[in-house]
């Protein structure tokens, strides 16, 4: 298949700029055998059965965005990839030095300087397309102190909006709620899912953000359970395809960790005839690539994984998700999940309902196609 077989017409009004009133409170296109129903997020109390196991991300949404200054004087914006550890003996959250891209009109060079609020951050060299970075502190520290949240790009917030209210601005979707309060603050809240926990992403892995605490509680009182995975989404999610030959793309790597707990909670889930219902499909490459070389294992890497149609599933038999970009690598992913054919049919028909898309939208319900 090519990278043109990915792409569907997406009226530009359908892009959701703000979250759901509730976080609950989003549509939900079913698809299964081939037929799209649709319906409200809540009904998933009704199409998820006792014994069914949903499996959620908990890697937490840094604030990876920094404006800086060149030490020539010139602007630079930088977005953190990675955080490299010097040592096995220190952690993530305490290293200082970081992969980072870096928008600047001319490549830096080793040795030098961006500074931001007169802090000081060198430059050590580059690896590939990122820049190493020295920060002058632990750089999730940095990043919480002077850093901003990093919105995917169709998400706009210009500058003259950012730290209004939202009083008269947010017709439908929020009003009546957030009224007065500042489009930051509610992004702050609202691009994090409740169960974030392990510092790391630059961008939310966005089918968790359909979830409140409150309705976690209720799925698992009716018999369905929860486990956590981590995978902390990269600078690449970001990151178009080029390639209109697929065999070409290669995937930004990604750091993962499934804990032997998880592992035996799908395996008694699967011996028991419930169904694993990744919530994602960050969920979905962390689970199939500690499945990569055998049966499902505790695994703590990184992976390139790069699901296309004709991709077998080894653990994964049902998907959360939300409405993906027109020829994206997650696009890619529920079609191999989905089944071609179908999944295109769902997308043209959740643009006839008018279904709100992308990281704030309408969520789907997919079954793992048997074709």
């Amino acid at each position: 298949m090519h990278l043109s077989d990915f792409d569907y017409h997406l009226p530009e009004q359908l892009i959701a700029q703000y979250p759901a009133k509730e976080r609950t409170s989003s549509r939900l296109l079913q698809l299964t055998d081939g037929q799209s129903l649709h319906g409200a997020f809540a009904d998933l109390q009704d199409i998820l059965n006792p014994g069914d196991l949903l499996v959620l991300n908990d890697t937490r949404v840094v604030k990876a965005r920094l404006q800086a200054v060149k030490d020539s004087g010139g602007s630079a914006e930088i977005l953190l990839e990675k955080v490299l550890l010097p040592s096995a003996d220190v952690a993530a959250v305490a290293s200082n030095e970081a992969l980072c891209q870096v928008r600047v009109s001319k490549p830096l060079k080793s040795g030098r300087q961006l500074l931001v609020h007169d802090a000081v951050i060198e430059c050590l060299g580059r690896q590939g397309e990122f820049y190493h970075l020295r920060f002058p502190q632990p750089v999730f520290d940095f990043l919480q102190a002077f850093g901003e949240l990093p919105l995917p790009p169709y998400i706009k917030r210009d500058d003259a909006a950012r730290g209004e209210t939202m009083a008269g601005t947010m017709a439908g979707t929020m009003a009546g709620t957030m009224v007065g309060t500042t489009t930051d603050k509610i992004d702050e809240a609202r691009y994090q899912t409740v169960f974030a926990r392990h510092p790391g992403a630059v961008a939310a892995p966005t089918a968790g953000l359909h979830f409140s605490e409150s309705f976690l509680a209720e799925l698992q009182q009716q018999g369905v359970g929860a486990a956590y995975v981590t995978l902390h989404v990269g600078a690449g999610t970001f990151q178009p395809v080029r390639k209109e030959n697929l065999s070409d793309h290669v995937m930004h790597e990604e750091h993962y960790q499934i804990q032997s707990d998880v592992v035996e909670q799908i395996r008694q889930t699967k011996a028991n005839g419930g169904r694993v219902v990744a919530v994602g499909t960050t969920v979905i490459r962390t689970l199939e690539a500690a499945a990569t070389h055998g049966p499902l294992q505790a695994r703590s890497g990184a992976t390139r994984l790069f699901i296309t149609p004709g991709f077998e599933f080894q653990v994964v038999d049902a998907l959360v998700t939300n409405f993906h970009l027109p020829k994206s690598t997650l696009m890619m992913l529920v079609c191999a999940f989905g089944g071609y054919e179908d999944v295109m049919a769902a997308y043209r028909a959740a643009v006839a309902e008018q279904y709100r898309f992308f990281s704030y939208g309408d969520a789907m319900f997919i079954e793992r196609s048997n074709v």
